[in-house]
């Protein structure tokens, strides 16, 4: 008798609803797990078989692929845009999961693609890169308002260049050492220089 196991996963952030059936489509477990790696794997690990596993496209699947795909026959992320046969009938997570067990286990499923380590890590550093570029441009702009509310010219970058630094703080025209407008610029100096060189290190580390 085959021992190839269908595994159904409805994942959500806190818990995943799980359904496995067998060559025959006849349910033979249903589990509730919390959404981490721990309990995932020791669910999966207590198992027998040949395993194929599928869950919908979403938030956690590219770390669910890369997590699952050592210790499984098979995994097929599917496009929940074209699996229709979700939305007949009842609804809930524990049905959800049954019908996508029965669906991987009759090849109905429409997969999404998943590299061999998935886009993960290319997408977290994308979306890192974004928000500090977005960061860096506002600080910069920030210092040149500075200076522009001073009647102080500053086009160009040098502005920002921490060797000349010291040549624009000296514009200043409060006549003490602390005035509000020497530490914003100092304060957006810094984080401008900062920001820059995360940036640098960030795009260095892009594939």
């Amino acid at each position: 008798m085959s021992q190839e196991k269908y595994i159904g996963m409805d994942v959500h952030q806190a818990t995943i609803s799980v359904a496995v059936t067998d060559c025959r489509g006849k349910l033979i477990m249903e589990s509730i797990l919390e959404t981490k790696a721990a309990t995932i794997l020791e669910f999966i690990q207590g198992l027998h078989g040949s395993l194929s596993v599928t869950f919908e496209e979403g938030t956690s699947a590219a770390w669910l692929h890369d997590l699952l795909k050592p210790h499984v026959t098979r995994l097929v992320v599917c496009d929940p845009r074209k699996n229709a046969l979700l939305k007949n009938g009842s609804k809930s997570d524990r049905i959800d999961a049954r019908k996508l067990a029965e669906l991987l286990r009759g090849n109905q499923l429409t997969s999404v693609y998943h590299g061999e380590h998935g886009m993960r890590t290319i997408k977290e550093l994308g979306r890192s890169y974004l928000t500090i570029t977005k960061d860096l441009t506002r600080v910069m702009n920030r210092i040149k308002a500075l200076y522009r509310s001073w009647a102080i010219p500053c086009s160009g970058a040098c502005v920002y260049a921490p060797r000349h630094r010291a040549e624009w703080v000296r514009q200043d025209p409060g006549t003490r050492s602390s005035s509000p407008g020497r530490t914003a610029l100092s304060a957006t100096g810094s984080a401008a220089a900062g920001a820059s060189a995360s940036a640098t290190r960030l795009a260095d580390r892009e594939p």
